[in-house]
């Protein structure tokens, strides 16, 4: 399956799995591992960042509720989690607890670039799956508002060129690629 851009959306699926199932199955996973971000990040934000504690808590119930979202449509679909799942509540954890130590800006600056990468898969893959199987595109569509929400509350927090986002971006994003490139192959 091709998108827009001309990309690879996923390399092959297993016998019986449709994109959308692959594609409800990764982000489920992605979802796990943005709660796991948060629920770190929030711990450490009461001594490094309270300002931000009410913030984090609203992104960690969006966050709950998209994952939540995700499994009910894995449920319909009879699919089962992502081998990555496991993976992506680990990275998230180490993810949150490194950038909730080092305070408020690390905490924004880890939101836009993974909320970036996240708004742009999303979107391609509602173009991709746009008339092959609207529940998918239905279940990404009501998703997609909040993470945008996420992103520009914080990059409203950042300095446009401050340190945080010139260390956190290129790893955050490039990292964020990865587990959504290798989710989309196992």
């Amino acid at each position: 399956m091709k998108t827009a851009r001309g990309t690879t959306l996923i390399a092959r699926l297993k016998s019986g799995e449709t994109l959308g199932d692959r594609v409800m199955k990764v982000d489920h996973a992605g979802e796990h591992g943005a709660v796991c971000i948060y629920r770190a990040q929030r711990w450490f934000a009461r001594m490094r960042a309270p300002d931000m504690v009410d913030e984090l808590d609203s992104f960690l119930a969006h966050e709950r509720g998209h994952r939540a979202l995700f499994a009910a449509e894995l449920r319909r679909r009879g699919r089962g989690r992502c081998r990555s799942y496991f993976w992506c509540g680990i990275g998230g954890l180490i993810l949150g607890t490194i950038t909730g130590i080092a305070g408020r800006g690390a905490i924004a600056a880890t939101t836009v670039a993974i909320e970036r990468v996240v708004l742009r898969h999303m979107h391609e893959q509602i173009v991709a799956l746009r008339g092959i199987d609207e529940p998918a595109v239905r279940t990404l569509a009501i998703i997609v508002a909040e993470e945008q929400e996420h992103h520009d509350l914080s990059a409203a927090r950042l300095p446009s060129a401050g340190f945080w986002p010139r260390l956190v971006d290129p790893l955050v994003s490039a990292s964020t690629e990865a587990v959504i490139w290798l989710g989309m192959r196992l």
